[in-house]
């Protein structure tokens, strides 16, 4: 009886497996910087891929996934906040980070106060090198 179940249940699986359920894992972020090097999107996905200004998704090495990861985490509690900092004159980039909990925009002038918007910059500036194959 037992191994009339167990064969069942390994039935069942596999029908399952094999019916084409699309589960696709969530966006973590999107990021966009404008300024003077131009206009530069990131779409980092859970799943470990990147669609960089729009085009197809890339394979997201691991090290950039967990920073990515941990980088919405950071992030959270300033996009609950709608964080907003407004550009002084000598900024050259504006990042607009959108995440599960809210949106936050800060120009590159921040980081210096802001350790978590730091590591965005430094995150968009690696990712758009390793994975994306653009300047950072």
């Amino acid at each position: 009886m037992r191994a009339a179940v167990l064969a069942g249940l390994v039935a069942v699986l596999a029908g399952l497996g094999g019916c084409g359920l699309n589960v696709t894992s969530a966006d973590l972020f999107l990021l966009t910087r404008t300024g003077q090097a131009g206009r530069l999107t990131l779409l980092a996905n859970d799943g470990g891929t990147m669609r960089c200004n729009g085009a197809k998704a890339k394979a997201l090495p691991d090290p950039l996934l967990i920073r990515a990861r941990a980088l919405a985490s950071d992030l959270d509690k300033d996009a609950k906040a709608s964080l907003h900092i407004r550009p002084p004159a000598n900024s050259v980039a504006v990042y607009t980070i959108k995440l599960q909990n809210g949106t936050i925009s800060f120009p590159d002038t921040a980081a210096a106060t802001h350790p978590e918007l730091a590591e965005a910059e430094q995150f968009a500036v690696q990712a758009a090198q390793q994975v994306c194959g653009v300047a950072g």
